[in-house]
């Protein structure tokens, strides 16, 4: 709720600090008192254009400050807050200014914030009946949440969220699937030509770099062999390395034999040399053996290896992945071969998950008929006493085509009225006139306030051009809604006005040729004179006052 305004250099006011209370809270003042300044200031902490022309004239800037009561149970506020890192804490204050050049800043607790994000939060916040044409009520795209919160279904509507999520996924994997088989079925012909093409040549994965390296050798074949030779020459003919190992076993041999074998070790440690100068030998020759000089093998070589590459480029893949585009391909064939069977099983289970949510979605829209009649029955009680017996309000519920259907069910809510016997039911806002427009919202807020997170309500001329007992009724409802949230209503009917917790009168005055708005707050006495000039105008009699001693005891 709104506990505090303050208010800096707007129009007529220079300065205005206010604090509000719960339950119904009045504002009356003669007529160019100043009482729409107020609404203005109001609607700029809740995201209304700012305009320099609402600049008290003399000053550089204006600026209003309200504070709210930071209510856990709005949940969609708490949303809003947490989305962009909003400090909530027990209160939220809102602060905007502007100065002549039309330059404005706006602050959430301290925290800078946008203008488009300002009037997400003064939605949430407040709800002002007459002004915002846009918002609440009259637009018919909160009508569906508005009545599921009102019918207390939430149960059911979780369901049907979750069977339309089920729902809608299986639909896109189906729709995904034959679009990827469309498509698979135009390149078909390409794809065999493909598997063909890489089949012929049948890549192997990490060939290329073993060709490379074939070919690398080839090249340079005789330069290898030479080098070969040359150390088979060393082992071999460098004075005979194989002889001399011989000869110096048989001298440790001989020395063995002094010794009882002590160097036995060196013997063997000489015969596993002679063992591998041998093997050596035979390893060199049998190396320059198989060194292959075949022009047309290197001619081989060099043509698989661009046939290789060309497919590489050609499919936009290296040449080591090549052998694995091979099986893609041929999955890919496969997956068309038995495509449609995979199709006709995801359509079997889209149909389904459409059966599930048509079902779910169907229990919803009992529910929200049998919520829309019972509403539209509490409604009509309400509009007799408002001078309005001769109206309509009805709830219309209509199926959506299915393109329109979404977690929310397939129905489509709208608030509609009629405000003479036989006319045709229309939208709130283009049948009623104002004054029957307030006295709607009237009736249908007192009756969804308990399920309405918005913790303030104004009323702008909730009264118009009714008086007596239809006014009374008027006040009786707006205090009865003032139970379950804070009602703020400006008013020119006494008896209403006597029905309000607080009561604050709008006045404007003129000192030395400047012209001020001021806001009190009116006690007792005060509020008795306010009271009686309401009912007796500017000449305040005896019968006046004690007519407004009346209104004000009997409530």
């Amino acid at each position: 709720m709104l506990r505090s305004l303050y208010i800096r250099n707007v129009v007529l006011i220079d300065k205005l600090d206010l604090d509000f209370e719960q339950g119904l809270s009045v504002l009356t003042g003669e007529t160019g008192a100043g009482k729409s300044i107020l609404l203005d200031s109001l609607g700029l902490v809740l995201g209304n254009r700012a305009e320099t022309s609402l600049i008290r004239c003399g000053e550089d800037k204006l600026s209003v400050t309200a504070v709210f009561d930071n209510q856990e149970a709005n949940l969609k506020l708490q949303k809003l807050l947490s989305e962009n890192e909003l400090d909530g804490g027990d209160e939220i204050v809102i602060k905007r200014t502007l100065d002549k050049s039309g330059k404005g800043k706006i602050f959430v607790n301290d925290q800078p914030i946008s203008l488009k994000i300002l009037k997400e939060i003064g939605i949430l916040l407040v709800e002002v009946h007459g002004q915002f044409d846009n918002h609440g009520l009259l637009n018919q795209a909160n009508h569906r949440g508005i009545l599921d919160a009102w019918g207390q279904y939430q149960l059911l509507s979780d369901k049907t969220a979750v069977a339309w999520n089920e729902y809608y996924q299986a639909k896109s994997i189906r729709t995904k699937a034959e679009e990827e088989l469309l498509k698979a079925r135009d390149e078909e012909e390409n794809l065999r030509h493909w598997i063909k093409e890489l089949e012929k040549i049948n890549p192997i994965a990490g060939e290329e770099a073993e060709l490379i390296s074939r070919r690398q050798e080839m090249m340079n074949s005789e330069k290898i062999v030479e080098s070969l030779n040359l150390a088979y020459q060393y082992i071999n003919n460098s004075s005979d390395v194989a002889s001399a190992i011989r000869h110096a076993q048989t001298a440790i041999d001989r020395a063995n034999r002094y010794v009882n074998g002590k160097f036995a070790n060196i013997y063997d440690a000489l015969d596993r040399a002679l063992v591998e100068i041998c093997d050596v030998s035979d390893c060199i020759e049998n190396a320059s053996a198989d060194i292959n000089f075949s022009s047309d093998e290197q001619e081989n070589i060099a043509s698989r290896l661009f046939a290789l590459k060309d497919l590489a480029r050609k499919h936009g893949v290296n040449v080591d992945e090549l052998a694995y585009t091979l099986e893609e391909f041929k999955q890919r064939l496969a997956n068309i071969e038995l495509g449609e069977d995979y199709i006709n099983q995801l359509r079997k289970n889209e149909q389904e998950k459409r059966l599930a949510y048509l079902e779910v979605a169907g229990e919803l829209h009992v529910a929200r008929t049998d919520a829309a009649n019972k509403l539209d029955e509490q409604i009509m009680k309400e509009l007799p006493p408002l001078k309005m017996e001769k109206a309509k309000f009805q709830t219309q519920i209509e199926k959506l085509p299915e393109s329109s259907w979404s977690e929310v069910g397939f129905d489509s809510v709208n608030f509609t009225v009629s405000t003479n016997p036989n006319s045709p039911q229309g939208a709130l806002g283009k049948i009623a006139s104002g004054g029957e427009l307030a006295r709607f919202m009237l009736a249908l807020k007192v009756n969804l306030a308990k399920s309405s997170q918005v913790g303030t309500m104004i009323f702008d001329e909730v009264d118009a051009g009714i008086g007596g007992a239809t006014a009374q009724a008027v006040g009786e409802r707006l205090c009865k809604l003032g139970t379950d949230v804070q009602v703020l209503v400006v008013t020119h009917s006494p008896q209403v006005a006597a029905q309000g917790r607080q009561h604050y009168k709008v006045e404007k005055s003129t000192i030395n040729n400047i012209t001020t708005t001021a806001v009190y707050e009116l006690k007792t006495d005060l509020r008795r004179e306010e009271i009686a000039r309401m009912l007796a105008g500017a000449k305040i009699t005896p019968e006046a006052r004690a007519a407004a001693n009346a209104l004000l005891d009997s409530y």
